[in-house]
């Protein structure tokens, strides 16, 4: 029996200052009521996300890390807008409730919404997850089938179109990524220069644009659970972390899913990033084939952006390991990320070389 995403007890130095919230929220949001028990999601390296329960509903809250660069990658209010401009057209998210632009509260800019309670397939689960295999070929089909629907919603009727720009967003994607690269390079890796030069001088046709989430994968969808058994029901209930999301190619987004998409055969580390490689999941052309079918978009060039997700994970990397390197952070995991470099590197080179994810 698979345990709803829980919170634990907050972390030391991470707590909150709820006098401080209390009396913000009784003047902004006095519908949420007084806050009788505050715990924390588990997290990686991106924004804390906090449970707060009052007497009648659960709440989340979400901010920045400690120290991080407000500007650079973790601005709550453009996520709390992406929430606000789906609320009414997408029911797979939370109800925005409130954003604080201020850092006097909680010592940084944070948002309330509705928590959205199911069960999250994470990597670390496919040792112990023990799915019929049929099953979780349905689980992985209605994760195809909502991106698709994700996909579809209209960006001017809905206002999603103010959250980006559309024009030549794949140049500036590939020329942006290339620039971070070359920024943080630390060892010359051959496959990742030749990939780079390679993406700038294939890119493919013009594709309508549309509402990217830009990092779905299966540890940011609540599924719903069978009450009786505790399983992951085919069902999504919910969205998580829309913090990158903009307006684009929409096959960006579907290359990204799919560089994050490991098979069978791949090699162990690249099975750390999702558990798809488990028995009954769709391979990587299943899940081309079947959001082609329900999309009904022209995927015939699907190589481009299968080999600029995996370039654009093998910069990311490169990022972590050159702050390792440069002594920014002690993190010893960090110094162990140059083979996983240079495979990600070396599989988009293979696939460009065949022709094919």
């Amino acid at each position: 029996m698979l345990s709803l995403d829980a919170p634990r007890a907050v972390r030391s130095g991470e707590e909150l200052d709820l006098n401080l919230l209390h009396e913000y929220l009784r003047q902004v949001a006095p519908s949420v009521g007084e806050i009788q028990e505050v715990r924390q999601f588990a997290n990686g390296f991106s924004n804390l996300t906090y449970w707060l329960k009052t007497s009648t509903q659960e709440y989340v809250l979400r901010r920045p890390p400690f120290g991080a660069n407000i500007k650079g990658g973790h601005d709550m209010g453009r996520e709390f807008r992406v929430l606000s401009l789906l609320k009414g057209h997408y029911d797979k998210i939370p109800e925005p409730i409130v954003y604080c632009e201020s850092a006097d509260i909680i010592g940084a800019p944070f948002y309330i919404m509705t928590r959205i309670s199911g069960i999250i397939l994470r990597a670390h689960m496919a040792p112990t997850l023990n799915l019929d295999p049929a099953w979780m070929r349905e689980l992985s089909e209605a994760l195809v089938d909502n991106l698709v629907a994700i996909h579809r919603l209209d960006i001017e009727k809905t206002g999603l179109i103010q959250l980006g720009k559309p024009n030549g967003y794949v140049q500036r994607q590939v020329e942006g990524w290339n620039q971070r690269y070359r920024t943080a390079e630390t060892d010359k890796i051959e496959s990742m220069n030749s990939v780079g030069y390679w993406l700038q001088q294939n890119y493919p046709i013009d594709h309508a644009p549309a509402f990217l989430h830009n990092d779905y994968k299966f540890d940011n969808v609540l599924f719903a659970a069978n009450e009786a058994t505790g399983d992951p029901l085919p069902l999504i209930k919910g969205v998580l972390d829309w913090e990158m999301a903009t307006v684009g190619d929409p096959l960006m987004d579907l290359g990204a899913t799919l560089a994050y998409w490991s098979e069978a055969e791949d090699s162990p580390a690249y099975k750390n990033f999702n558990l798809t490689w488990l028995p009954g999941n769709l391979t990587r052309q299943e899940v081309v084939a079947r959001y082609a079918e329900q999309s009904g978009r022209d995927l015939s060039q699907i190589l481009f952006y299968y080999v600029f997700g995996l370039y654009k994970n093998a910069v990311i990397a490169q990022q972590i390991y050159t702050r390792w390197k440069q002594g920014h952070t002690k993190d010893a995991r960090f110094g162990h990320l140059l083979p996983m470099i240079i495979e990600l590197a070396d599989n988009s080179a293979k696939a460009i070389e065949r022709g094919e994810i």
